[in-house]
Formats: structure tokens, sequence, C-alpha cells
């Protein structure tokens, strides 16, 4: 347990937390851009492909969207850990703690839709 007693060291572990949560979303959208262009660029030289038939590009995009995904379920597990640290005087009384955690669950559950999108589309 944190003895500290600052109400600082929830909100860094918070923003560290956000921080994570845009890595997570750039890498998500990075991923599907490449997916996407890889399908543009077939579709504009007229390859067709099966559905088990995939691009260099897919994969890619496929494996940066994972890569999101598991950075928000791996940064809202250690900002879980940290929270069990802290002691009521760090914690402003009233204040919400699990905003943030809800935000990321939401972003890997997305995550993980459009990786099945991709997989069905």
């Amino acid at each position: 347990m944190s003895e500290l007693n600052d109400p600082r060291v929830l909100f860094a572990a918070e923003r560290t937390l956000l921080a994570w949560n845009r890595t997570s979303v750039a890498w998500m959208g990075f991923g599907f851009v490449v997916e996407r262009f890889g399908l543009f660029l077939h579709m504009a030289v007229g390859h067709e492909t099966s559905g088990m038939q995939r691009s260099f590009s897919f994969w890619i995009g496929v494996l940066f969207v994972l890569a999101g995904t598991i950075a928000a379920i791996a940064s809202t597990s250690q900002y879980l850990k940290v929270l069990k640290t802290l002691g009521t005087a760090e914690i402003p009384s009233g204040y919400h703690l699990h905003i943030a955690t809800y935000l990321n669950i939401a972003l890997a559950l997305l995550g993980m839709s459009v990786v099945v999108y991709f997989f069905i589309a």
C-alpha cells in the first residue's frame, strides 16, 4: 500500500492509462487504414480474392488492430493493479475511479469487433 497520501499518484496513473488508450486507438486506426488500403489496391488492380486468400496488408492491418487491443487490455490491468495499492487519502471523495477503465474495456471490445469484421467482410 502506498504511503504518499497524495491524490496526484492516482491522477498520474490515470494519465498513464489514458496515454495508453490514445496509443491503442492510434494502432487500431493505423491497422484499419493499412488493411483498407490493401483492399483498395486489390480493387484498383482488379484482383479477385477469396475469403481465405489474404494479402500482406490484411495481415499487417490485423496485427496492428490486435496490438492496439492487447495494449488496451494490458494497460487496464496495470491500472487496476495500481488502484489496489492506493490508500483512501490518495483517492478524492466522490471521484469516479473506473471511467477510464470502462473506456479501455470498450476500446478493446471495439478492437476485437474490427478484427472480426476484417475476416467476415
